[in-house]
């Protein structure tokens, strides 16, 4: 399946149904009078975010929603029947943007089963019966049903995920995902092997997590290059960032302020989330310049690296309690918040 995070799409409310003209016809009634009824109300356009789907390529290959418009009213004072309600499924994780210059948020769709009514449908006409009075015995007024409501949205897909993997590209971030969860992600010797995210979960010593793996930042990612920083936008409601550094690489200490940098940048507090680092692909150095590399990455990040080869499973025990042990410490600060205060968490 394709995998898709943004899409614009069309949806429009149904239109209330037409009130009835008409007149009582019964052989033993001299004077029937007006019996036109109301007009039923048009559907709404609802959004639902619901479990099975990760991803809005749907919305590539059908972009206009209407809902229907509600029946018109008839004689005998029938009321026409309400349409149904048009509910547009999405993944969970799924904001609604307004389709202006800000994008402005309309609603997100964070829990499994929330709705949310984006446009409501118009009111049904009013029939002849309804306008009938002492001066105004057969009136013949009746009213055509309000018009629905349309417009253009924006949907932006943000996967819901624990950690949050980051790195330059190569860093080896792939070959881990690959070795600590069921996903089978595309592994290469070549940057941006990693086009789109991906997720999996992680279960270790009774605890499970899930784990979101981006495509790599490079330098200049926040001005567009590489693949850019898009993609961050799904790291964005993670609680921990594990950051990979590739101890083969030319100047690892070097590589990990080049995505801290992009981080900041890209500003949603994803430089102030706490942070585990990782010192990928070790077994590709001398155990000489590993403890040299791990004690020049302490140093500039102020925290412990843990050297790991994912292939071989070194070093992946120890960074794994890390990242459980900050997951528990945000559980705990969750815990301690107010209401007000206390933050969003997919937990």
């Amino acid at each position: 399946m394709h995998f898709l995070d943004q899409a614009k799409i069309y949806v429009r409310s149904g239109s209330g149904g037409p009130g009835a003209v008409s007149f009582r016809r019964e052989k033993f009634i001299e004077f029937g009078g007006p019996d036109g009824g109301d007009g039923g109300k048009g559907g709404d356009i609802v959004f639902e975010a619901v479990p099975g789907l990760n991803t809005l390529i749907d919305f590539r290959y059908t972009q206009h929603f209407r809902a229907k418009r509600g029946t018109g009213g008839s004689g005998s004072n029938r009321t026409g029947a309400a349409a149904p309600d048009l509910v547009i499924k999405v993944p969970v994780g799924t904001q609604l943007l307004a389709d202006d210059e800000d994008r402005s948020l309309i609603a997100d769709l964070t829990v499994e089963g929330q709705r949310v009514v984006l446009l409501e449908g118009g009111m049904g006409g009013r029939g002849n019966a309804s306008y009938k009075s002492s001066t105004n015995r057969a009136p013949r007024q009746h009213q055509p049903g309000i018009e629905g409501e349309e417009m253009w949205i924006w949907l932006r897909l943000k996967l819901l995920a624990d950690v949050g993997l980051v790195g330059l590209p190569n860093a080896g971030k792939s070959t881990f995902l690959n070795a600590v969860t069921n996903a089978s992600a595309k592994v290469g010797d070549y940057p941006f092997t990693t086009l789109r995210p991906q997720l999996g979960v992680v279960r270790h010593k009774g605890r499970e997590f899930v784990l979101a793996d981006i495509p790599g930042l490079i330098e200049g990612a926040a001005e567009g290059a590489g693949i850019g920083d898009r993609f961050l936008g799904h790291v964005e409601r993670t609680e921990v960032l594990l950051h990979l550094v590739d101890a083969a690489g030319d100047d690892p200490v070097e590589a990990w302020r080049v995505v801290r940098g992009e981080l900041e940048s890209y500003g949603a507090d994803l430089a102030g989330k706490p942070e585990v680092v990782g010192l990928s692909r070790s077994d590709l150095v001398t155990e000489e310049r590993l403890h040299e590399l791990k004690r020049e990455l302490e140093d500039a990040t102020g925290q412990t690296a843990f050297p790991i080869s994912a292939p071989l499973g070194e070093g992946v025990a120890p960074l794994l309690d890390a990242v459980i042990q900050r997951l528990g410490a945000q559980a705990e600060v969750r815990e301690d918040a107010t209401a007000d205060e206390r933050p969003w968490s997919p937990l």
